[in-house]
């Protein structure tokens, strides 16, 4: 083994070599900047709470927005000439599907989606979409499944097109590609809340509005894949083309895009699932079908009801995510008697459309078109019927570990409340000063500017104290996801046994619409803040779990051998090894789960979570949409500075270094 000499390099572990480790240097500038500027704020506003003066009410002018739109939609050029079209071609769309699906009947519909499983998924994935489809008629939810069903196949086009145009400028472009990707990240990072009712202002509650938000939403995959598909596109195959003369219309059509089909399909898989998780939170807008029937539900607590339109939602999650998945996978590995197969082509497709047809025609001239009354099984007695014996059995005084509703109200007393209190008792400038501080620990300099900037915004926009209750929430639930993900996940990357088993469950909670956690928990908890909080934490919990699962099986072999081989026990690898290896991981662990459960917890305003999920809620309910603007503001200027705080940036390597 190689000995230090005197001539070699010396290691400072002195006061010198602390002050030029770079946080350290990052703490004592923020010091210096506080001692100079906290004096100056604390002198002029001294009360610790965000200042008036700082304050702009933006309820009045927004107020007044409102009303002139309201006053003009039926009148002004604006909204005669172009929202106005947009409008009519929107629900002209969504109704002509509509029409289309139940003109097809149950029999066509569902005959229809396994022949599509099948013929892009195979014959398992078939007899899935069926039996799902006929299940959502069994439950009595035929009609709202087709009406979510027309919007989602409407949002969904539209999102793919406009996602595909993006993605196709961003993939041929530096200049274009530097300017979309800043704009994706933000606003794949906000809350499905956020995006509802500036579209609510200008087109009204209804279709219109539910459809525009949720192509907005469900878009910025689609664009960034395609990006992606289009930049990562293999150079040899590229130089190969372009020597053999090619334009760049025919390098497009010839090599790019089809080198980036798998990214394409895996663009519109994530747009399909974003595009029905948005279609069922944009009930609140007046979206319609089975997202309104969980509103509808929720809003009396009949959790039957609830979960009748929940199963549907799941179902169709589920099924959607298969099969585009599927298809993505199979891309390119179709086999050579796949090849021979007399139905492949159009001659499958060709089959695949006669045989619904045929089955649309056999349902109507059986006059079988519409669901069969007879055939519908209702569950919500049973369900309420079993939600009354938990709540008299299970809510409170339960020996030893007590009730669901106790746990609730001890998380309530001793977890939420104290933690709100807490930041809501800090001084604003000290809670701008520790968002600057970590954000720049863990990114750069702009991140810490973008996030304390997004942080001032909500102070200013008047509803800081409200922020702080959703900051709350959100940080106790990040505590509790974290923890139970990467106590679940170091098991799970211990143990092949039981990763295997997890996937599964995983590969289905993540394919949930965010809608749907608060069904179960209504049910366990009843309403509240707590509920809301356990909601975002199931609805996290998977992503974090996965994410630590991968981050801490992909750390260096030969690492843990040689730790192994050194005599480490296996918490001692796990601590000196796995984990820091795996901080990156970790990490983007983190950033997944709080903007995760940020997500939800704004939406646990339908549940009685309070904070700015309420405030969006109460504006809604109550046509106060100036209200609900504020606060979704308040919302996405959360999400921003939350993401950025936890958003690790890479450090860049200076010329020489």
């Amino acid at each position: 083994m190689a000995t230090a000499t005197a001539s070699g390099p010396v290691r400072d572990t002195g006061i010198g070599a602390l002050l030029r480790h770079r946080a350290v240097g990052k703490v004592l500038l923020l010091a210096v900047a506080a001692a100079v500027i906290v004096p100056i704020l604390n002198a002029k506003w001294a009360s610790g709470a965000w200042p008036d003066a700082l304050t702009v009410d933006l309820t009045e002018p927004l107020g007044r927005t409102t009303d002139w739109i309201i006053d003009n939609r039926d009148s002004h050029p604006l909204f005669t000439y172009f929202f106005g079209h947009v409008s009519n071609a929107i629900v002209l769309s969504v109704r002509g599907v509509y029409l289309v699906l139940l003109g097809a009947g149950w029999a066509g519909v569902t005959v229809a989606a396994g022949l599509i499983a099948w013929r892009v998924a195979g014959v398992k994935l078939a007899v899935m979409a069926s039996v799902s489809f006929a299940v959502c008629g069994l439950l009595g939810m035929w009609v709202p499944t087709m009406q979510t069903l027309a919007l989602m196949i409407v949002a969904v086009l539209a999102s793919v097109v406009v996602g595909l145009l993006l993605g196709l400028a961003g993939g041929l472009s530096d200049r274009v590609f530097r300017i979309l990707r800043p704009v994706l990240d933000t606003m794949q990072v906000l809350p499905a809340y956020a995006y509802l009712l500036p579209f609510a202002l200008v087109f009204g509650m209804g279709v219109p509005a539910a459809v525009l938000a949720t192509v907005v939403y469900s878009a910025p995959p689609m664009a960034r894949l395609t990006a992606l598909g289009l930049r990562g596109a293999d150079s040899g195959v590229m130089e190969a083309v372009t020597s053999l003369g090619a334009t760049g219309r025919q390098r497009l059509l010839s090599a790019r895009l089809p080198l980036a089909l798998k990214e394409l399909l895996l663009g519109v898989n994530q747009t399909i699932m974003m595009a029905l998780s948005m279609a069922v939170i944009a009930s609140v807008i007046g979206a319609g079908g089975l997202g309104d029937r969980v509103y509808q539900a929720l809003s009396t607590v009949d959790v039957g009801q609830a979960l009748a339109a929940g199963i549907p939602i799941v179902l169709l999650a589920v099924v959607l995510d298969r099969v585009t998945g599927a298809a993505g996978e199979r891309m390119g590995t179709q086999t050579a008697e796949a090849d021979a197969s007399p139905l492949r082509g159009w001659r499958g497709w060709s089959l695949v459309a006669a045989v619904t047809v045929v089955a649309a025609l056999a349902a109507r001239f059986a006059d079988r078109v519409d669901w069969p009354t007879g055939w519908v099984v209702n569950i919500a007695p049973s369900v309420n019927t079993a939600k009354d014996w938990m709540v008299d059995h299970l809510y409170t005084d339960v020996p030893v570990v007590g009730g669901t509703a106790d746990w609730a109200a001890h998380f309530t007393t001793w977890i939420l409340n104290p933690v709100r209190d807490g930041l809501q008792g800090l001084p604003w400038w000290s809670v701008l000063l520790i968002v600057a501080a970590l954000a720049w620990l863990i990114g750069t300099w702009q991140t810490a500017l973008t996030a304390v900037a997004a942080m001032a915004a909500i102070g200013v926009l008047g509803v800081w104290n409200k922020s702080l209750d959703t900051l709350s929430q959100v940080l106790a639930g990040v505590a509790v996801t974290l923890v139970l993900g990467f106590a679940i996940g170091v098991l799970a990357s211990r143990s092949k046994r039981f990763e295997r088993m997890l996937r599964p469950v995983l590969d289905v909670f993540q394919t949930m619409p965010q809608f749907v956690y608060l069904i179960p928990v209504v049910a366990l908890f009843g309403i509240g803040r707590a509920p809301a909080v356990a909601a975002a934490v199931v609805y996290a919990l998977p992503a974090v779990v996965r994410i630590t699962t991968q981050g801490l099986s992909q750390v260096d072999g030969a690492a843990m051998e040689s730790s192994r081989s050194l005599g480490a026990t296996s918490w001692q690898q796990l601590r000196r090894v796995q984990l820091p290896l795996a901080r990156p991981a970790l990490l983007l662990a983190l950033n997944q789960g709080v903007v995760l459960v940020l997500a939800v917890v704004v939406i646990g305003g339908l549940v009685g979570g309070g904070a700015l999920g309420y405030d969006v809620v109460f504006g809604i309910a109550q046509g106060d949409l100036a209200t609900g603007l504020v606060a979704g503001a308040a919302i996405v200027c959360l999400g921003l500075m939350l993401d950025r705080v936890t958003q690790p940036t890479e450090r860049r390597v200076k010329k020489g270094a």
